[in-house]
């Protein structure tokens, strides 16, 4: 049996009132310098709703435009709108910071976060004409409390703030008295991960064009961790994202791996479904706060927008091979080992080069390569440079070492195997799997015949060993195998088989006796 992916969500929601109040860059610097000519800048710097829709990267994250279209345009991007921008595109959204703010309050099951009563006036109406926005969602929002009680709260209990175009909407309280692990920080940090992954979630369901209850299973793979002082990362974001999302038939678990999670996730994801431990998963991630306006230093000495500016989302799903979606190759997966080592060559060859000489099949086999897929009008001015170009850059030496091409093809290489970066730098996001829903597209286009994503993580980030890490996996072609109605027991088989050799032999005694 094996595994397809049937649809994909990707959200983005822009925030940028977290990026002052929330992104590490920015709080950071609150401490170490509050006075700083920086903090100023900020505000002046941060885009509006409308030029965050109009930037065609985020319209590309979310279906709404094509990889293609970056192909031949030159950085910067930011002051090049898309002038047909939309909201809505295939994948997802572009979800606007007052109704994420409601969608917040929703994940809350435990009362911390509280919204000014006036504020929710003004925005649930519209939050409630979002057709992604069930009915259950919109009973979750309460009404809303005094601006006064919010203010003392911030003032007197710890309260991490809200706001909405600078002005003070709501606060998230603390969940416990003590236990740092359930502090305000901690809990908006969660709970904006748990929101937009709820978002991207039901996008993912609407595009597979299932019903809820077809999802057994659910894996989470952001980069937070909920827990207390007593198992600071025990979890469950994935069931607590399901219970809101609705998916009242899953249950769940949360996979880690800094930048790398998720394609461990979607190999676990398809590993349950092919060996028919669960018929349909959903792979998940919200994003994260602390990364909003990372760069933003770099970008404002440039005098560049803030570009991080938006939380991202994506959710994938994966089931039983109908014959028709794309297959996930589980017979194809690269690794970086404990041994592999950490030099950009080792890295490379460990999750491109040696999983394909294994499945007798060269680089140039695979149409498309999806590594770190970080947008370059980010990095590039932050010093960074082109994380994508860098990566199809190794791959393209690998195959010219190999004899596959000749050093004057490379750059021939990167433009036919590779892909402008799009993602916003969420960490997790960017690291091959926004081009999933995509790659999916073009496949059954008929464009492409295989992917391959490549997720990798730094695990010294953590401080618990120097090891880096990385997986790969290969997404192609249908073969045309349809098994997802083969749920037929092998009882039931050798029952079908007795039936059949039953009226056979009462249809050969019938014969006989008319003889």
């Amino acid at each position: 049996m094996s595994a397809v992916i049937k649809g994909s969500g990707y959200v983005l929601v822009h925030t940028p009132d977290m990026v002052m109040q929330n992104g590490t860059t920015q709080t950071t610097e609150k401490i170490v310098n509050p006075d700083s000519e920086y903090l100023k800048q900020v505000p002046k710097h941060l885009r509006s709703y409308d030029e965050a829709v109009a930037y065609l990267p985020n319209q590309i994250y979310i279906g709404a435009a094509s990889p293609k279209d970056l192909e031949n345009m030159e950085t910067p991007f930011f002051d090049k709108p898309k002038k047909d921008a939309k909201r809505f595109g295939k994948f997802g959204e572009i979800m606007p910071q007052d109704e994420f703010l409601l969608l917040v309050q929703a994940c809350d099951m435990f009362d911390v976060v509280k919204l000014d009563k006036d504020f929710v006036a003004s925005v649930k109406e519209k939050f409630s004409k979002n057709e992604i926005i069930d009915e259950s969602i919109v009973n979750r929002v309460v009404e809303g409390v005094e601006s006064s009680e919010i203010s003392d709260l911030v003032k007197n209990n710890h309260a991490e703030p809200l706001y909405c175009d600078a002005k003070l909407v709501g606060c998230v309280k603390p969940a416990h008295d003590i236990d740092v692990n359930l502090s305000s920080h901690v809990m908006h940090e969660n709970l904006m991960s748990k929101a937009s992954s709820v978002l991207a979630l039901m996008y993912a369901v609407k595009d597979a064009q299932i019903s809820k209850d077809e999802i057994e299973y659910v894996i989470d793979c952001s980069e937070e961790a909920c827990g207390d002082m007593n198992q600071r990362g025990g979890g469950n974001f994935a069931k607590a994202a399901a219970e809101v999302a609705g998916l009242s038939n899953a249950t769940g678990s949360d996979t880690r791996g800094f930048c790398a999670a998720p394609s461990h996730a979607v190999i676990e994801a398809a590993s349950y479904v092919a060996a028919g431990t669960y018929k349909t998963v959903v792979v998940t991630s919200g994003g994260c706060t602390a990364k909003l306006g990372m760069n933003g230093k770099n970008h404002i000495e440039k005098d560049l927008p803030i570009l991080e500016d938006c939380l991202g989302g994506f959710a994938v799903v994966v089931s039983q091979n109908d014959g028709v979606n794309p297959e996930i190759n589980l017979d194809i997966l690269g690794r970086h080992t404990v041994g592999t080592g950490s030099s950009p060559q080792a890295v490379i060859s460990s999750l491109v080069l040696n999983p394909l000489q294994k499945a007798n099949l060269k680089i140039l086999d695979i149409d498309k390569y999806a590594p770190e897929m970080q947008n370059p009008d980010i990095t590039k001015p932050a010093g960074a440079g082109d994380v994508p170009m860098a990566n199809y850059k190794m791959i393209g030496a690998l195959a010219a070492k190999n004899g596959e091409i000749t050093p004057k093809d490379l750059n021939d290489f990167v433009t036919n195997h590779g892909l402008v970066g799009w993602a916003p730098t969420q960490g997790h996001i960017p690291s091959g799997v926004p081009y999933i829903g995509h790659a999916c597209m073009d496949i059954l286009d008929g464009n492409i015949n295989r992917v391959m994503i490549i997720g990798k993580g730094s695990l010294f980030l953590g401080r618990m060993t120097n090891l880096f890490d990385g997986v790969s996996f290969i997404i192609q072609k249908n073969s045309g195998d349809n098994q997802a109605d083969s749920n037929v027991s092998e009882e039931e088989v050798k029952g079908l088989i007795a039936n059949a050799m039953k009226e056979l032999a009462d249809n050969i005694i019938k014969a006989s006796s008319k003889e």
